[in-house]
């Protein structure tokens, strides 16, 4: 087996790997996050504490799912709200599980109404033994208005809680950013004034996954009714990636600090947070379809990643990827790529031919004697909905030429 070193220090705290459980279900109480430092897990967000005048009473059912043909689900609605254990017994836990697992990084998950409770919860958990604390300013299912997502997405309160925040405790501290705004840079320069140390991004995203056609109600159903709750899991990698990508690539905030959520169930996703900026990655709905032991693979994967690369430090790559990621209008327009078809592979299903007439340019043609198609250039505009169709993977890129009008030499262009 390839070993690399997979730790990684962060806000000044050493992680023996870059996972960990993101403040969910996932992490709820002392036997589950026990389970989860045992099987390998570098770190756990314990889930959020609020505090002890804000009870907690869950619906039930509280889960949907969206599916796509054969696929378990892609993504999950959750509307689940914050700790439903009391503050004393999950100040236990937490002081119990540091006691135990000394060398394995506790965050502490915190949610506060006010400038005292922020305070108050930031200080308790300090002294209860977290390495560090999480702001969660972005729960999208929460009861009250001054909690939640809707706070997130104003800069002057996330500004007032963090300063409450730092006036409890001298640990590293995260800001929880919503994904339910347009532009989370903003916020997170407001975060940062307010002395929040890093950002963790995202939380799930507001959502209806599915509606009940018969009954006309949103899933799950509560007593005949349903409401707007939180979306994650591997549909919401790309607007995860696509807000790290943009953080870090706002003007003086090149090196901020980020722990990666959104969608992360394989080593290949957590290379793509870590190379668009996280360093250390936080799971839920992985977790929750494929239980804790995913750890296993996702650092295996990693490591064999690290190895083909020449990385010896973890370190090194993130944010390499920032680099290659410019303005739209930047990109080169001079050339296009001709699809080419492997006739060994293709199986003639016809998926290509259909998709490019009712999808795109009507440029793959049909032989009927032969049952296989082809590509018919003057039509083609080299957009690849053929490839990304094809079931067995028979399409890939091909020739490449340059537009007319164009100067330059086709073979200079590097297409990969």
């Amino acid at each position: 087996m390839i070993k690399k070193d997979l730790s990684i220090d962060f806000l000044g705290v050493h992680f023996e790997n870059p996972f960990c459980l993101s403040s969910s279900p996932v992490g709820n109480n002392y036997e589950m996050c026990k389970k989860a430092f045992e099987t390998g897990w570098g770190g756990i967000v314990f889930k959020t504490l609020p505090p002890t005048h804000f009870k907690i009473d869950e619906v039930s059912p509280r889960f949907d799912a969206l599916t796509k043909e054969a696929t378990p689900f892609v993504g999950f609605k959750n509307m689940e709200q914050l700790s439903e254990w009391s503050l004393e017994q999950n100040l236990k836990d937490i002081k119990r599980l540091k006691t135990e697992f000394p060398e394995k990084v506790l965050i502490a998950s915190i949610m506060g109404e006010n400038d005292e409770d922020w305070e108050e919860l930031a200080r308790l958990v300090t002294e209860a033994g977290a390495d560090m604390i999480e702001m969660n300013l972005s729960c999208p299912q929460m009861t009250a208005h001054t909690m939640g997502s809707d706070v997130g997405t104003n800069a002057e309160l996330c500004k007032r809680d963090c300063i409450a925040v730092k006036k409890g405790t001298h640990l590293p501290v995260l800001a929880k950013m919503t994904p339910n705004i347009t532009d989370m840079v903003p916020i997170v320069r407001a975060c940062l004034e307010g002395g929040a140390d890093g950002i963790s991004a995202i939380n799930t995203i507001k959502s209806i996954c599915n509606v009940d056609l018969d009954r006309k109600v949103g899933l799950p159903i509560i007593n005949g009714k349903s409401s707007i709750s939180g979306y994650s899991g591997k549909a919401v990698k790309p607007v995860a990636l696509r807000f790290i990508q943009q953080m870090r690539s706002a003007e003086g905030l090149e090196n901020l600090p980020i722990s990666g959520i959104g969608g992360i169930e394989t080593w290949s996703d957590a290379a793509e947070f870590i190379l668009l900026g996280s360093s250390t990655l936080q799971v839920t709905t992985g977790i929750m379809q494929y239980g804790y032991r995913i750890v296993e693979d996702m650092k295996n994967g990693l490591m064999h990643y690290m190895d083909e690369q020449g990385v010896d430090r973890l370190s090194d790559l993130v944010g390499l990827a920032n680099q290659n990621i410019i303005p739209c209008e930047e990109l080169d327009r001079d050339y296009k790529v001709f699809p080419a078809i492997d006739e060994d592979k293709c199986i003639g299903c016809g998926r290509c031919y259909i998709s490019c007439f009712d999808g795109a340019h009507q440029a793959m043609e049909w032989d009927a004697e032969t049952r296989k198609p082809h590509c018919n250039t003057d039509k083609c505009v080299g957009c690849h909905l053929c490839a990304l169709v094809c079931p067995v993977k028979a399409i890939s890129k091909g020739e490449v030429v340059l537009k007319p009008g164009r100067e330059g030499r086709a073979e200079d262009k590097i297409v990969k």
